[in-house]
């Protein structure tokens, strides 16, 4: 008997263990994403034809200790590589694990090689040549801790390659996982459905099993076949045995095998038609295409399975895409699938909640390296389509707000308005519209509230609001909003780089959903921004702390005789350009400053008749020399201010922070006097937010008259 490992993905070990006994495997043993197992050589073989869920087949060669990598030189070139393969042979070595000599798998894999072909040249004076992607013979080494593991691998290109898949879709599943989702399902050859088929993999895997066709049939090639003790007689044997019993199974169950896949991308079905083909089941699987939300039980009369691997998405992102989707899928299914039993793999639970269906079993399965669950549903005979509102009170408040606003926004001439803050205390977001697209924030959930009950409330939410809004998934952006500090709000989340113009007042303003916290539109400043248009005709105007330029192209518009805008971010500064250029504000008159605005005002000479601040709440960005803070230092920012504001000038000054005070006392000592119009500056849509900004019109105090 000889010793081997059996290698899958994780979640598979139960299920390859027992295929191996069936395989007539002795001393079975599950291990982390593998198997070992003992027999002869007729098992190894029958493993590699006939396995269903391993990945790789390894003869285990020696197990040795590894101290440093000395250790592993000599344990390596101790072996009788030439009892496997000659000089000619191109070989390849796979290094996995690392220990505290060995802390790089490449310089694992060096080393490996590096025995092997020097134990090659001492003996006949050449070496085997290294051919990462074809080589005729792999060699597989696994480092734990002290202990390397030698073996070699018997399999060639992995085994879930069945031969019969040439393309794929966008997110390929493969072929041992569908044979596991299979098993794990119950299927046995039912009336099976695979709504969002793609490639056609799950439905060729069923069929192959259904026929009794061995999956490793159609492969064109395998490890052991260069392997010097390969016995080709009895292989030939092995494989013509599968080949009469998957002729047979063919004439016996195709007619009655009901197999079908739906999909809406006719590109994905021209691939999946093709890979059918090849396996030689074309005339047994139906395929056809159809949208998710149309698609029909072709079976009614009977009771059968629908088993899939929807889209999940990786990201919180993309969750708005698909709730609706997986939504109206549980709806479907309880309509016109009562007595089915249903099997979904996903790597969202969130979404699989959205199916409103009650489990019956789950599974812990991998694809790839994404831990995924596989939930079994048997959907009742007396089941009924859902009629209930999701988060029906969010959805009536919603409903309210946009009857007042939208008419509101149009009025206005607005494109981009809040349509909800945190109105209900169960639902803690902020929602705002952007043309055809919503932005949601989530604001953190208070530690009181279990995070699994904020965040199926977050997932009740973005329903009601695709429902309710009636805009696509796909245009809904999801965000997760916290207290901010510095320039926290201004940091990169994706790289998207897809701005759209909307329309404020008389302007364009380009934003960007997607790639920052913030959009590059502050929604809550628009009313002090059609302020300093209407102040800025004939003026010189700075805006400071300038974000996007948005209050530069308002006072631009407004007439303004020059501007100048100042951020230290070179990103935002540049999109400030672009903003003033979208709207036709370009020449020399339009100044763009990086600087560090503190520093910026400590240096300036020139005077201006119209001035914006925004700073931030609080500072300590690497960039700046000091700490800001906007209470303990808006006295310091006013002198400098002052100097720079002309007699006759006006200072909008505007902060976020909370309970904000002003010093008027020591503005007066300052020779400045200010006028609250926080309230003022608040437009409908703000409304229930006082808090949300404060703004304030600073100018110079006037002089005694004598």
């Amino acid at each position: 008997m000889t010793d081997f490992f059996a290698s899958c993905p994780k979640g598979l070990e139960p299920l390859l263990s027992d295929e191996l006994t069936r395989l007539g495997a002795e001393s079975v043993k599950d291990t982390v994403a593998g198997v070992l197992f003992t027999g002869s050589l007729e098992t190894a073989y029958r493993a590699c034809l006939w396995s269903r869920f391993a990945s790789r087949i390894q003869l285990r060669l020696a197990e040795f200790t590894v101290r440093d990598d000395m250790d592993l030189y000599l344990g390596i070139s101790a072996q009788s590589w030439e009892q496997h393969f000659g000089p000619e042979a191109s070989l390849a070595v796979d290094f996995s694990g690392t220990n505290d000599a060995i802390r790089n798998t490449q310089y694992g894999a060096v080393k490996v090689k590096d025995a092997i072909v020097d134990r090659f040249n001492k003996k006949f004076g050449r070496r085997p040549e290294v051919d990462k992607r074809q080589p005729d013979v792999r060699i597989m080494v696994h480092l734990k801790r002290e202990n390397a593991s030698v073996g070699l691998d018997l399999s060639g290109p992995a085994l879930h390659q069945r031969g019969y898949r040439s393309g794929t879709g966008e997110a390929p599943l493969k072929e041992n996982l569908a044979a596991a989702m299979l098993a794990r399902s119950g299927w046995q050859g039912q009336p099976l459905l695979d709504p969002m088929c793609g490639s056609g993999t799950l439905l060729i895997e069923a069929a192959m099993q259904a026929t009794d066709m061995a999956p490793g049939l159609l492969r064109p090639q395998f490890g052991f076949e260069r392997w010097l003790q390969h016995d080709a007689d009895l292989w030939h044997s092995l494989k013509a045995e599968a080949q009469v019993r998957a002729r047979r199974g063919m004439n016996k169950q195709a007619g009655s095998l009901k197999l079908q896949g739906n999909d809406q991308d006719p590109r994905v079905l021209v691939r999946a038609k093709e890979n059918v083909a090849r396996a030689g089941f074309d005339g047994v699987i139906r395929l056809q295409q159809q949208a998710l939300e149309q698609h029909t039980n072709p079976w009614p009369e009977e009771r059968g399975f629908v088993i899939s691997n929807p889209p999940y998405g990786e990201r919180l992102g993309e969750m708005p895409e698909l709730l609706k989707l997986y939504q109206q899928w549980g709806q479907i299914l309880r309509q016109a699938f009562k007595g089915w039993r249903v099997s979904v793999l996903s790597a969202s639970p969130d979404l699989l909640t959205c199916l409103r269906l009650r489990t019956d079993k789950q599974y812990r399965l991998f694809n790839g390296a994404l831990e995924c669950q596989l939930r079994n549903y048997l959907i009742s005979e007396t089941a009924v389509a859902s009629t209930k509102q999701v988060a029906e009170d969010f959805a009536n408040r919603l409903r309210k707000n946009i009857k007042q606003l939208e008419k509101w926004a149009k009025q206005e001439g607005l494109e981009a308005y809040r349509l909800y803050d945190a109105d209900l205390p169960d639902y803690n977001v902020a929602i705002d519209r952007y043309r055809d697209h919503l932005v949601i924030q989530e604001y953190a959930a208070p530690k009181s509230i279990p995070e699994q009950t904020a965040r199926q409330r977050l997932l009740d939410l973005m329903q009601a609001c695709i429902e309710v809004t009636g805009v696509p998934g796909a245009n809904v952006v999801l965000k997760v909003r916290e207290r901010q500090k510095g320039e926290q709000q201004y940091q990169r989340m994706a790289t998207r780089n897809e701005r759209m113009a909307i329309q404020e007042y008389n302007v364009s303003l380009l934003v960007n959903l997607h790639d920052y916290l913030d959009t590059g539109l502050f929604l809550d400043h628009r009313y002090t921004r059609r302020l300093l248009g209407k102040l800025a005709q004939g003026q010189d105007f700075l805006n400071l702390f300038a974000y996007t330029g948005s209050a530069t192209v308002h006072a631009a518009a407004g007439g303004a005789r020059s501007t100048t805008t100042v951020d230290m971010s070179r990103t935002y500064l540049d999109w400030a350009r672009d903003n003033m250029a979208h709207n036709g504000f370009v020449g020399r008159q339009h100044r763009y400053e990086q600087a560090d605005c503190l520093q910026w005002l400590t240096q300036c000479r020139q005077q201006y008749d119209l001035i914006f601040i925004d700073p931030p709440t609080f500072s300590n960005s690497k960039r700046m020399e000091e700490s800001f803070d906007v209470q303990r230092d808006h006295l310091k920012l006013m002198s400098d201010l002052k100097r720079l504001l002309r007699p006759a000038g006006t200072l909008v000054f505007s902060n976020n922070k909370r309970h904000f005070k002003m010093d008027l006392d020591g503005l007066a000592e300052l020779g400045l006097q200010a006028k609250n119009i926080s309230e003022q500056s608040l437009s409908k849509d703000f409304a229930r937010n006082k808090q949300i900004h404060n703004c304030w019109i600073i100018t110079h105090q006037a002089m005694p008259t004598p």
